[in-house]
C-alpha cells in the first residue's frame, strides 16, 4: 500500500500540474466571463470533509445565486438557482475544473470518491464512511462515473428531489465508492481516469458496464437496475 500511495500522489502532481498548464485558457475565459455576468463572482468554496475526517475547502467556479447550498445541497438541470453561465459550466463539468487547485494542494487526488458536505456523507452508512475517511475524495472515481447524470435523474424522478437522493442516490453510490475503496490499485485509477476521459470526449458513460465488474452491486437496488438497462 505505501508504493501505491507513493505512485498515486506522483500521478495526482504530474496530471494536475500538466492539466492546470494545458487548460488555463479555459480558466481564464470562464474566470473573465463570470465575473462580468451573473453577481460578479468567480469561485465558489465550500467546506468538504477529506481523508481522516479533515475539512478542507472544495474550489468550484461559481454556477449558482448567492447563498443557494444554504437551501438545498441536491440540484436538479431546471434548478431556477442555477445561473445562466452556470448551466454550460455545470454541462461540460468546466466549474469542477478549479479543483486541480485543491489536487496540487494535497486536499485530494485525481481518483476517489466525492467529496461531500457532512450532511450528504451522513446519508451513507458506518461502514462505508468509515472506509472511506481512509482516502483522499477525488476529482473522478467510479461514483462520478455511474452518476455523471445525477441530475438529470433527480430531474426525471417522481420523488421529490432530496428523498430521491436519500433513499436511492446516496445507497448505490456509497456502495460504488467502497467498491473502489475494495479494489483500488494503481491500474483501477488509470482505467478510471481513461474512462473519465473517453465520457468527456464521446459523451457514452454506458460503457463503465463493461470496463468495471458492477453489475452485482448495482442489481441490489432499484436506480442501479435502472442504470443498468
Amino acid at each position: 500500500m505505501p508504493v501505491y500511495l507513493i505512485l498515486k500522489r506522483t500521478l495526482d502532481v504530474f496530471l494536475s500540474g500538466v492539466a492546470f498548464l494545458v487548460i488555463s485558457p479555459i480558466l481564464i475565459l470562464a474566470s473573465v466571463i463570470l465575473k462580468c455576468t451573473g453577481e460578479g463572482e468567480v469561485f465558489f468554496r465550500q467546506e468538504r470533509l477529506g481523508r481522516n475526517r479533515e475539512p478542507f475547502m472544495l474550489l468550484k467556479f461559481v454556477t449558482m445565486q448567492r447563498g443557494s447550498e444554504k437551501v438545498s445541497s441536491v440540484t436538479s438541470p431546471d434548478d431556477p438557482r442555477v445561473l445562466p453561465v452556470g448551466r454550460v459550466l455545470r454541462k461540460t463539468k468546466i466549474n469542477e475544473l478549479p479543483q486541480l487547485i485543491n489536487v496540487i494542494l494535497g486536499d485530494m487526488s485525481i481518483v476517489g470518491f466525492r467529496p461531500l458536505v457532512k450532511e450528504s456523507f451522513d446519508l451513507y452508512d458506518d461502514t462505508t464512511r468509515k472506509c472511506l475517511f481512509q482516502m483522499k475524495p477525488g476529482l473522478t472515481g467510479i461514483g462520478s462515473i455511474v452518476f455523471r447524470d445525477e441530475e438529470e435523474l433527480i430531474r426525471q424522478s417522481p420523488k421529490e428531489k432530496m428523498r430521491f437522493y436519500e433513499e436511492d442516490i446516496a445507497p448505490l453510490k456509497g456502495a460504488l465508492e467502497l467498491w473502489y475503496f475494495n479494489n483500488r490499485s494503481f491500474m483501477l485509477d488509470l482505467k478510471i481516469i481513461f474512462a473519465t476521459a473517453l465520457i468527456l470526449v464521446a459523451g457514452d458513460s454506458k460503457f463503465y458496464l463493461r470496463w468495471f465488474d458492477l453489475r452485482a452491486i448495482m442489481e441490489k437496488s432499484t436506480l442501479g437496475r435502472e442504470l443498468l438497462n
